[in-house]
């Protein structure tokens, strides 16, 4: 039971729109003060990216809830709490529902993921949550258990503790299960997501070629952690995946490698 009124803020990358963005603002404000500050557009794999080379607008749309236009995930954070958080802090931020997966090196790309960065590098403690999509599109699914685990970690972070220190996020993926049928919760590690070079090439009406990147398929491998899954098995088998991101990228067991090659 949370003892306070919390505050919340919420982002993704799906835009304002969303279905899971909704899903999640809903689910949260029965524990919380919550804030929407989302994308005018779709910013799927716009990494953790600030708009340095053109204003940024909020755009009202209702009480507590913005759109910004046209910013990325981490511009909505990084002005949130310049604009609306003037004076204190929120307690929690939470990137998501993200329609489709984020494990592996997916995290590199993610606008999602790179909400919750923002929000570590400003001190708040983050999480991402991602719905994963079943492999046929003619199985239905919704954000009911997605968005309700995201109602229990962010309980837990705000009312007990938060796992992680700082510059540490929580990287969180549900499988597309119902809410009866998944198994719990796997701490877990990034798997290793294999990919490809998809682009279709096309001309346009005056002659001019143009491409559209295409998407690769959810194809990834392990490193045969024998203690934890990877992100990638956890969801195979019907778990939440929940990993631990830290913000440090430096391969520690090179160092000595690098010294010596210098």
């Amino acid at each position: 039971m949370l003892k306070k009124r919390y505050k919340i803020l919420i982002t993704n990358d799906d835009g304002f729109e969303a279905e899971g963005l909704i899903a999640l603002y809903n689910r949260l404000k029965e524990i919380a003060d919550v804030t929407v500050v989302a994308p005018t557009l779709e910013k799927s794999a716009s990494g953790h990216s600030l708009t340095l080379t053109r204003p940024l607008r909020f755009v009202n749309i209702e009480e507590s809830f913005y759109k910004l236009d046209d910013g990325t995930p981490a511009d909505c954070i990084f002005l949130a709490l310049k604009k609306i958080y003037k004076n204190s802090k929120p307690d929690l931020i939470v990137s998501g529902i993200n329609k489709g997966a984020n494990m592996g090196e997916d995290i590199t790309y993610s606008g999602t993921v790179a909400g919750a960065m923002e929000g570590v590098l400003q001190g708040i403690p983050s999480i991402a949550i991602s719905q994963v999509l079943p492999e046929s599109s003619n199985i239905p699914y919704n954000y009911e258990l997605a968005s309700q685990v995201a109602l229990y970690i962010a309980s837990r972070i705000l009312s007990v503790d938060n796992p992680v220190s700082k510059r540490e996020l929580l990287n969180i993926n549900i499988p597309p299960v119902s809410e009866n049928e998944y198994k719990g919760y796997k701490a877990t590690y990034a798997g290793i997501r294999h990919y490809g070079n998809d682009a279709q090439s096309h001309i346009n009406p005056r002659g001019l070629e143009y491409f559209w990147i295409g998407l690769p398929k959810l194809e990834w491998s392990s490193r045969n952690n024998p203690k934890y899954l990877s992100d990638f098995e956890a969801i195979e088998r019907g778990f939440v995946s929940i990993t631990p991101i830290t913000l440090d990228m430096t391969a520690y067991n090179r160092l000595e490698n690098i010294k010596r090659w210098i």
